[in-house]
């Protein structure tokens, strides 16, 4: 089988490449193609893979191009994990986000609107290509903002395509780790849409354990939801994605506005870091040394995820929250490639068209939702009627991504701004204007044609 990664020089390819060759012989895993159109880059990140091949001994074949033609012919799985605009774009939206007073989230409002703005339009290049290279193969989204680029995708008539969030499941895996289970053990019920989400039970066995994990000030500490303070937490009930703070302390997020490096300038600084010190190593002739530098830059940025965000000092740790599954996006992926490929049944959350699954949303809606997995293909859980604490937030992000999803396909201006003004964290016809405009002027190469 023939997997190819889009984005393959990107600096989070080798963790993805690490977890396929764990599971390569399940997958039964001929060639991992690599794509990018940053070449040099593409060269340093591809060395790093090669070496780790190396190391398995599986066989795994690490091929680079910079033609997608290439990477998609006779591919069975696509992941797709781009930045259109580089990391350069992200700080660009964060200082136009706190220009304007708003949050200078890359997937949440009205930064989320301006990555959509590059990602859909790119991604949906790649899709429509690879419908006429492979029209059998799956195209695995994890491009940001995931949940807009899906509907989006859906919109445009792409139809074998998924959008994949680690954060989808976070409970499952978190109370799988307290249990000392295997997160398929697991039964989660998860609702909402990527990056707002909500599980109400996760079973095992038949019976909730959840409710019983979040009573312990201990779990909430050693997981995701540390961002929130637990009298939050148990308000809801429920575990909440750990984004949902952009929302719930909004006036938290915005104080840090002007307060040293935003999220996007660490980044983009500790990627310089990374791509001089490997090119200085020489990343071909001495794949060692460059692997060590690489993990460490994967500490440090790791290390660092939402700390800004920390109600107690248990999150201010340097190590993974107990929700992680030790492979994150990765694994979400390879595990559902495993199911379609006739390699068992999973449950996970994922981002698919609703169908009915979420009964007071519409039909075609992109939602995440738990899904069961096989070879037969990919069906949502039924969720049935939201409860209405969470249902009110959940609605008013769905219309914004209805209409943000179709204003970027038509390259409609107004259309953009009336999806700003419905989104609850800008709500202003004077904001949502002057945003627009503003992106629409940063990216000219993205946004030619607009209206």
């Amino acid at each position: 089988m023939k997997l190819a990664i889009i984005g393959g020089g990107g600096v989070r390819a080798p963790l993805f490449v690490q977890s396929a060759l764990k599971r390569a012989a399940r997958l039964k895993l001929t060639e991992i193609a690599l794509m990018d159109t940053d070449a040099a880059q593409l060269g340093l990140i591809g060395a790093l893979c090669t070496e780790l091949a190396r190391r398995d001994g599986s066989g795994v074949q690490i091929t680079t191009t910079t033609s997608a033609d290439a990477a998609f012919t006779g591919v069975s799985h696509v992941v797709t994990t781009v930045r259109p605009g580089g990391a350069e774009g992200r700080v660009t939206d964060e200082k136009i986000a706190h220009k304007h007073g708003v949050l200078g989230q890359e997937t949440t409002g009205a930064c989320g609107f301006a990555m959509a703005l590059r990602s859909i339009p790119t991604i949906l290049d790649y899709a429509r290509r690879l419908r006429e290279i492979s029209p059998d193969a799956w195209l695995f989204n994890f491009t940001n903002p995931a949940g807009l680029v899906s509907q989006a995708l859906s919109d445009a008539g792409i139809t074998r395509c998924v959008g994949i969030c680690d954060s989808a499941n976070g409970a499952q895996n978190a109370v799988a780790h307290r249990l000392g289970l295997d997160p398929q053990a697991v039964e989660a019920d998860l609702f909402g849409l990527n990056h707002l989400s909500f599980t109400r039970e996760a079973r095992v066995d038949g019976v909730d354990r959840l409710a019983e994990a979040l009573a312990d000030d201990a779990f909430l500490a050693g997981t995701n939801l540390r961002v929130f303070e637990p009298r939050v937490v148990r308000r809801q009930g429920m575990w909440i994605n750990e984004y949902l703070y952009y929302y719930y302390y909004i006036d938290k997020a915005l104080g840090g506005h002007g307060n040293g490096p935003t999220r996007g300038e660490e980044v983009l600084e500790l990627n310089r870091q990374l791509l001089a010190e490997l090119g200085r190593i020489d990343a071909a002739r001495h794949p060692e040394r460059a692997l060590e530098a690489y993990f460490d830059y994967e500490h440090r940025r790791s290390g660092s995820y939402m700390a800004h965000a920390t109600q107690i000092e248990a999150a201010e740790e340097d190590t993974p929250a107990a929700a992680d599954d030790g492979e994150g996006y990765a694994g979400v992926a390879l595990s559902l490639m495993e199911a379609l490929e006739g390699n068992g049944r999973i449950r996970t959350g994922l981002n698919v068209v609703n169908r009915g699954a979420i009964a007071d949303l519409e039909d075609d809606d992109v939602v995440e939702v738990s899904c069961v997995v096989d070879a037969d293909g990919i069906r949502p859980v039924p969720v049935g009627m939201m409860p209405d604490a969470q249902s009110y937030l959940i609605q008013s992000v769905k219309q914004y991504e209805r209409l943000a999803a179709k204003a970027i396909l038509t390259r409609d201006r107004l259309l953009a701004i009336d999806a700003l003004v419905a989104h609850p964290l800008v709500l202003s016809y004077s904001l949502a204007e002057a945003l627009v405009d503003d992106f629409i002027a940063a990216y000219p190469r993205y946004t030619e044609g607009w209206a």
